[in-house]
């Protein structure tokens, strides 16, 4: 998968990527995509693995490379040369950096490539994801360890959340209730996100919103109106508080979310906004929400992870469920929860059951009858190993730090 997306960049680069969809039941031929001129193209930013993933299939001195290593050498080493001659570079967007260390590592490997093709120094230009609770507390360094390439700084939300978790995993006063209450409105959230468009404003770089998660309804308008006034509503409070772009999950939530910007943001960006009313301490940014776990949540978490991690093992790392669009984030803290919860003190859901390792495992015995016909979700022949990944993980003494770490194990 990881190199027939390399291969889709070439022939986005060169300007021939193409598509035909298959012929309709009907006998109707399948549509052909080509892509626009290039002057109408969106800015390609290549998100590649973070540090600590490797990529098995190649060693170096007999071990396997870091994946972000691979994918960003790959991608700049046939693409780079192209992108300059057009006044663009190789952009990337750097992820689950924990410390300006990883900060400055990076910009020794991205300097190293420019140096091995040609390039100027700073052709290469990043965003940077502070989706881990560390992070939060080096933006300044980190920024300053990449100043000649950083354009910006993003709210990685999802992860961020999962991080939280994982970071206080024992401490029963940091439980977080489920997931559909943990919003950006929370203190802990709001205080991270405000802190990062000061910090970026401060030093003349863009602070990037979160993801929206929401996917268009077509079935249901009814459903599908109140799933883009969520995203209205998002937009409207990043755009508000200073946020100088942002991003979705599906790209029928464009319009909606440019709509917005556009509306409130006339300018390109909001360097000005310099949000001199923050005033974030440590306390701010590590005192847990306020919330409750009902059994629907404790169900639907189980449900979104052994649907991911089933879809994940056959090859599909964003998979659509319940209108929402779930990736390696939003099941991590869905998994991370489930530990916690289990193993953080004395937790109940809101109608008094315990929550411990029978409640579990009952969950995970029902859940095959609940999802049915499993035939056309995406990976459902990977439902029973999913069950038992999670079920081994979520038993565990210890929280694993990545639920993709064990799962790689299980592919090649």
């Amino acid at each position: 998968n990881l190199l027939a997306g390399q291969q889709a960049l070439i022939g986005a680069v060169r300007g021939d990527l193409e598509y035909t969809a298959p012929a309709a039941a009907d006998g109707a031929p399948g549509k052909h995509y080509t892509l626009r001129p290039f002057a109408e193209q969106a800015v390609l930013i290549v998100r590649p693995r973070g540090w600590h993933l490797d990529e098995k299939h190649v060693l170096v001195d007999g071990q396997p490379i870091a994946g972000g290593l691979f994918d960003a050498a790959l991608f700049a080493f046939h693409n780079a040369r192209a992108l300059m001659r057009r006044d663009r570079g190789p952009y990337f967007y750097l992820p689950k950096l924990q410390s300006m260390e990883e900060a400055a590592l990076w910009e020794t490997a991205l300097a190293h490539i420019e140096g091995m093709l040609g390039l100027p120094h700073g052709q290469i230009k990043v965003t940077v994801l502070i989706e881990t609770l560390p992070a939060v507390f080096e933006m300044d360094e980190i920024l300053h360890a990449l100043r000649g390439r950083i354009v910006g700084l993003n709210c990685g939300r999802w992860d961020y959340i999962f991080s939280y978790l994982k970071t206080f995993r024992r401490h029963a006063d940091k439980v977080l209730p489920e997931r559909g209450q943990v919003t950006m409105t929370q203190p802990f959230l709001k205080a991270y996100s405000e802190l990062l468009i000061q910090t970026c404003h401060s030093r003349g770089a863009h602070a990037m919103g979160g993801m929206a998660a929401q996917i268009p309804i077509n079935h249901d308008p009814a459903a599908n109106e109140q799933a883009m006034a969520r995203v209205r509503a998002d937009k409207l409070r990043e755009v508000s508080a200073g946020h100088d772009g942002t991003w979705v999950a599906h790209p029928g939530l464009i319009p909606v979310a440019r709509a917005i910007f556009d509306e409130h943001m006339p300018g390109p960006n909001q360097h000005h906004v310099l949000r001199r009313d923050v005033h974030v301490t440590r306390d701010d940014l590590v005192a847990p929400c306020a919330g409750t776990i009902t059994r629907a949540g404790f169900d639907n978490s189980v449900e979104v992870c052994v649907r991911y991690m089933a879809a994940w093992l056959d090859g599909n790392g964003c998979v659509p469920i319940h209108n929402l669009m779930e990736d390696a984030a939003t099941a991590e803290i869905s998994r991370s929860q489930i530990w916690q919860w289990l193993h953080a003190g004395n937790q109940h859901l809101d109608d008094g059951t315990a929550i411990d390792g029978a409640l579990l495992d009952a969950t995970l015995r029902a859940l095959p009858a609940r999802l049915g016909d499993t035939a056309a979700l995406p990976g459902g022949d990977r439902i029973a190993q999913a069950i038992e990944l999670l079920g081994t993980l979520s038993h565990a003494d210890e929280l694993a730090e990545f639920l993709t770490l064990p799962a790689y194990r299980q592919i090649d």
